[in-house]
């Protein structure tokens, strides 16, 4: 992802670069790309706000690698916050067994351990404070 530079051209940015993704961007990616440019955003420092947010599969396999990546000098691993776009559950059997009890995500924040902590969470609100480290 591009990188934030600042008017005098100093190495490190001052403030959090926060990286929006549109789900047109995230489309035409498979899985695996997903999750590297994700990491790879925060691995950087950055917030990461997703458009569409990921799969519950998805998003099992980012806290899979996730995990396989930290390291107690250089990656404290991820923070992740998702808010549902509707609650169209079918809770009958067959509703249940053809997938419809899984809520389609909306808005999905991720972000370093270290910088971002989640305030405030419910149907339609995320508030989190983030802090350059």
């Amino acid at each position: 992802m591009p990188k934030a530079t600042n008017a005098d051209d100093s190495d490190a940015p001052d403030g959090v670069q926060i990286d929006l993704i549109s789900g047109e961007r995230m489309a035409g990616m498979a899985t695996m790309e997903k999750i590297r440019m994700i990491l790879d955003g925060v691995h950087d420092g950055n917030i990461v706000i997703l458009e569409e947010g990921l799969t519950p599969d998805e998003e099992s396999r980012l806290i899979e690698v996730t995990m396989a990546e930290i390291s107690p000098d250089e990656f404290n691993g991820i923070e992740i916050e998702t808010y549902p776009k509707s609650d169209t559950r079918d809770s009958s059997l067959l509703g249940r067994i053809m997938g419809g009890d899984q809520a389609e995500a909306k808005l999905t924040v991720i972000g370093p351990a270290n910088q971002i902590e989640t305030l405030h969470k419910d149907e339609t609100l995320i508030s989190a404070l983030v802090s350059r480290n």
